[in-house]
């Protein structure tokens, strides 16, 4: 959901700042005032390409900053974005041409934009930005709508990449059988000489200390046997400890105030004798023989080795053991371990071949629900016998993919005797911008985007469509954030915030864009109705600013 964009220096804008409604905000002003100059600045921030073109002339640098939140619980609710995440991006295009941008105060590129910003605004109206023009969207447009598909698709996904994953490990089992005479000469050698030596998980490190303490020896025993001795022996530490302890005593009958320090005396004993008893058994224990230091030192050489030809480290060594292992035993064991690997592959297929089945009997099922429901809300808008046609078409099974064992195609019918054709060939803006808004209206809560900007979608519309249309508008708000650059008052008094654009004179003409209420608000949909603010057009914006504030309060 947006909370707010800043513009300056764009275009014709100097500085201007949009804080829309959450639920729909619609722009008005006369013609050519420059309301398209804002659609310039929502694709900067969803990551569109820039050019010097969208830099005011005479100013060094364009700047775009949007404060959004991705959050569904808000759009659509009239509530405020806590608790959601929010986003703060902006965008600067030089008079060179060249763009920098920041998300969240880190630099980021354009496409990292449209990967983070992109799937929070839709562009409707304008062909560039239409999910709706592009093929690729339209099976994710059914499966979001049918919960049926969804969880077909969902299943279906999974079961294409067990399969990816039991073909790659096909291919890397036949790989490995393969292997050149060289490599398996190699792993053979290897096996030679680290199954020779058969280290043990650990036993570098228990030889290197055994070694260590035997080499000492006679130090380790000269040392131990000399710090028992200075402890416990006659005229040691522990005599003289006990003889301050019982002067101290003597001493503490006359003050009490030694008597504190006889008793950490005594405790220090304590510790002394511990020591003393220990070093005395460490003495006895050093016993290491020749033999065993022989032992260790030959197996210490042979270690060393190993790490020398496949080290550096024992790590090293156990982890070219196990590869040379698998390399020779999958050559010795080639025929059984391909043909395991190609059972798992075919159980693989036969379950992605059932999801496909599945997903595929749900999208049939669902393409004809979803293209009656979006045409019966374009049949709303006015657009007569004009039909939204689904068709799903099996594609070949080297042609599935993620996406699907099939394609979802949307076309235009603009009447029951014509030829339905691709939505991108339909050359009224208006016209594609109502058929994304039915879709909207179908899709409901379901769609993941937050906020929709709908610009062209009134064009050459009036009448009881301009009714209709604003009734649909404001019914995709309830589950939307919908921006709607309009010339028609009757969207511009369904909206929840109202804002004009205007252009100023002179030799540099700069855009304006405000926010109006009041007397203002009234003005502005007197102007949109007769082009003037007369006393019959002021006194039709009243009465119909307020029957759109019944038709709101009653729908609550």
């Amino acid at each position: 959901m947006i909370d707010e964009i800043r513009v300056r220096d764009l275009a014709l804008i100097k500085e201007a700042a949009l804080a829309p409604s959450p639920r729909l905000t619609v722009i008005s002003g006369e013609t050519g005032a420059g309301k398209t100059a804002l659609i310039s600045a929502c694709k900067l921030i969803i990551g569109a390409r820039a050019d010097s073109s969208l830099v005011r002339q005479g100013s060094g640098a364009a700047e775009v900053s949007g404060r959004l939140f991705a959050g569904p619980a808000a759009a659509g609710t009239g509530e405020g974005p806590d608790g959601d995440d929010e986003l703060v991006v902006c965008r600067k295009v030089g008079a060179d041409g060249r763009s920098r941008a920041t998300l969240n105060g880190a630099m980021a590129s354009a496409t990292e934009l449209a990967r983070t910003i992109g799937p929070l605004i839709e562009l409707c109206g304008q062909h560039e930005f239409q999910t709706l023009l592009k093929p690729a969207g339209h099976g994710r447009i059914l499966d979001t709508w049918s919960c049926e598909a969804g969880d077909a698709a969902a299943a279906y996904r999974m079961a294409f990449e067990r399969h990816a994953e039991a073909a790659a490990a096909l291919e890397a089992v036949r790989a490995r059988a393969s292997a050149s005479h060289t490599q398996l000469d190699e792993a053979r050698f290897t096996l030679q000489h680290i199954e020779g030596v058969n280290p043990g998980p650990g036993e570098y490190e228990e030889v290197r200390e055994y070694l260590s303490r035997a080499e000492h020896a006679e130090t380790l025993a000269r040392n131990s046997h000399g710090a028992a001795a200075a402890l416990s022996d006659e005229g040691g530490a522990l005599d003289a400890l006990n003889s301050a302890i019982a002067l101290l005593d003597e001493a503490a009958r006359v003050d009490e105030e030694l008597a504190p320090y006889a008793a950490s005396l005594r405790e220090t004993c304590f510790v002394v004798e511990d020591v003393a008893r220990d070093m005395a058994g460490y003495c006895d224990n050093i016993d290491f023989d020749s033999a065993s230091l022989a032992h260790a030192q030959e197996r210490m050489g042979a270690l060393q080795g190993l790490m020398r030809s496949f080290g550096p480290s024992m790590n090293e060594v156990f982890a070219r053991w196990e590869e040379a292992s698998a390399l020779a035993s999958l050559v010795d064991d080639a025929d059984e371990q391909i043909q395991a690997a190609e059972e798992k592959l075919a159980e693989a297929e036969e379950g992605l071949q059932a999801a496909a089945r599945a997903y595929a009997d749900a999208r049939r099922s669902a393409a004809p629900a979803f293209a009656k429901a979006v045409s019966a809300v374009m049949a709303r808008l006015d657009m007569g016998s004009a039909e939204l046609i689904c068709t799903v078409e099996a594609l070949d099974r080297d042609q599935w993919s993620r996406s699907g064992p099939d394609t979802v195609t949307f076309e235009f019918r603009p009447g029951k005797s014509m030829q339905p054709r691709p939505l991108a060939r339909i050359a009224s803006g208006g016209e594609i911008g109502r058929v994304m808004l039915a879709v909207k209206v179908v899709l409901g809560a379901k769609d993941g985007t937050e906020t929709l900007v709908f610009d062209e979608v009134d064009a050459g519309v009036g009448g009881s469509t301009a009714n209709a249309l604003a009734g649909v508008l404001a019914e995709v708000a309830e589950s939307h954030q919908v921006i709607v650059i309009t010339h028609l008052a009757q969207v511009a008094v369904m909206a929840d915030a109202h804002y004009t654009v205007e252009k100023t004179g002179g030799d540099a003409p700069e855009t304006l864009l405000r926010e109006v209420s009041g007397e203002e608000r009234v003005r502005e949909v007197a102007r949109l109705l007769s082009g003037s603010a007369t006393e019959t057009s002021l006194a039709h914006a009243r009465e119909m600013l307020a029957a759109a504030q019944g038709r709101k309060a009653a729908s609550v």
